[in-house]
C-alpha cells in the first residue's frame, strides 16, 4: 500500500474513534437535557456554558473511580464484556458512508468513513450486532451476580429475537436497490426517491428493533432496575461502567445512521431534486460534500432523538409482551413485507 494511502486510512481511523467516543460523551449530555425539557426541568446547567462541560466532568469523574471487582467473579471476562461491548459500536461505523467522496487518489476514494464502498456492508452490520450479543451476556456471567445473569439471558433473548426481524427489513431494501453496498442503495434512493417511500413497513420494522437491539426503552428489559437492580452492569464501576454507557449510546447514533442510510437518502437533500443543479455546484465538489455530510448527520441525530423521546415518553414492556412482539408480530410481518416486495417487483420493476 501506497504510504500516502495508509497516512489517510489512519487519519481516517483516529479521526473517525475519537468523534465517535465525543459523540457518545455528548449524546449521554442531549438525553439529560431532552429529558429535562420533556419533564419541564432544566437539566444539566452548571460545568460550563449551558453544561457543555457537563459530559467531560462525568467522563473524568468515571475515570477517578474505584474499579471493583466482585471476588468471585471472572475477572478477565469481566475486564473483556466492556471491550467486545464498545469494539462493536466502533466496527459499525466503519462502513457507514457518512458522506460523499472527499478526495481521489489512484482511484481510491477517501472521506469521512473507512470503507464506505464494502459490497457486504449490510452483512457486516448484521453480523456485528450479533457479536454485540456477547458483551452484554459476558457481562451479566462473569459478574457472578444473579441480578446481573438473568439481565445477561434476557438481553441474548431479547437481541436474538430482534435481529431476526431487523434482518429480514432489510431484505426489502436491498430487493428495490439490488445491492448490499451502502453507496449504491444510496445512489439508488437519490434516482428514484428515498426507500422510506417504498418500505414504510421495513422502516418501522427496523426502528422498533434497533430500539430493541441497542436495550433502549420500552425494550430495557435486561438492565430494569425494579426488578434487576441495574441488571448486567450491577457489578461494574469506573470506566468499565463508562464503557458500557458509551456503547449503548455509540449504538444507538449508529442505528440512526443506519437508517437514514437505508431508508432516508443518506446524503441526499431533498428526494427527487437535483440539489447540485439547482445550487449550480458540481455534484462532487467540496461544498456539496460538505452539504451532504450535514445533511446525513441531522438524519441520524433526528433518529437518536426520537429514540431519546420515545425513552421518556413510553413505559418499560413487561417480557412475555416483548416476546409475543418480536415473534408474533414483527416477524410474520417482516415476512409478509418481503412477500409483497417480490411481487411488486415481479409485476411493475
Amino acid at each position: 500500500m501506497d504510504p500516502i494511502q495508509l497516512l489517510i486510512i489512519c487519519a481516517q481511523a483516529g479521526m473517525l474513534v475519537n468523534l465517535m467516543l465525543i459523540a457518545a460523551a455528548y449524546m449521554v449530555l442531549a438525553e439529560r437535557k431532552v429529558a429535562a425539557w420533556i419533564q419541564g426541568r432544566v437539566g444539566p446547567n452548571r460545568v460550563g456554558p449551558w453544561g457543555l462541560f457537563q459530559s467531560f466532568a462525568d467522563v473524568f469523574k468515571l475515570y477517578l473511580k474505584e474499579d471493583v471487582v466482585p471476588a468471585a467473579a471472572d475477572y478477565k471476562f469481566h475486564a473483556l464484556a466492556p471491550i467486545i461491548s464498545i469494539a462493536v459500536a466502533i466496527t459499525i461505523y466503519a462502513v457507514i458512508p457518512w458522506s460523499g467522496p472527499l478526495v481521489t487518489i489512484d482511484g481510491h476514494s477517501y472521506g469521512l468513513a473507512m470503507a464506505p464502498q464494502m459490497n457486504v456492508a449490510i452483512l457486516i452490520i448484521l453480523a456485528m450486532t450479533s457479536v454485540g450479543v456477547y458483551g452484554v451476556a459476558l457481562a451479566g456471567w462473569s459478574s457472578n451476580n444473579k441480578y446481573s445473569l438473568m439481565g445477561g439471558l434476557r438481553s441474548a433473548a431479547q437481541m436474538i429475537s430482534y435481529e431476526l426481524s431487523m434482518g429480514l427489513a432489510v431484505i426489502g431494501v436491498v430487493l428495490i436497490s439490488g445491492s448490499l453496498n451502502l453507496v449504491e442503495i444510496i445512489n439508488s434512493q437519490i434516482a428514484n426517491g428515498w426507500n422510506i417511500m417504498y418500505q414504510p413497513v421495513a422502516f418501522l420494522i427496523f426502528f422498533v428493533t434497533s430500539l430493541a437491539e441497542t436495550n433502549r426503552a420500552p425494550f430495557d428489559l435486561p438492565e430494569a432496575e425494579p426488578e434487576l437492580v441495574g441488571g448486567y452492569h450491577t457489578e461494574y464501576t469506573g470506566m468499565k461502567f463508562g464503557l458500557l454507557y458509551l456503547a449503548e449510546y455509540a449504538s444507538m447514533l449508529a442505528a440512526g445512521a443506519i437508517m437514514a442510510t437505508l431508508f432516508l437518502g443518506g446524503w441526499d437533500m431533498i428526494p427527487f431534486v437535483d440539489e447540485a443543479a439547482l445550487l449550480g455546484l458540481a455534484p462532487d465538489s467540496i461544498p456539496m460534500v460538505v452539504l451532504g455530510h450535514i445533511t446525513f448527520v441531522s438524519k441520524a441525530l433526528l433518529m437518536v432523538f426520537v429514540f431519546i423521546w420515545i425513552r421518556w415518553s413510553l413505559p418499560r414492556f413487561r417480557y412475555d409482551q416483548l416476546m409475543n412482539l418480536g415473534w408474533k408480530v414483527l416477524l410474520p410481518l417482516a415476512l409478509a413485507n418481503i412477500a409483497v416486495t417480490g411481487i411488486c417487483l415481479l409485476l411493475f420493476g
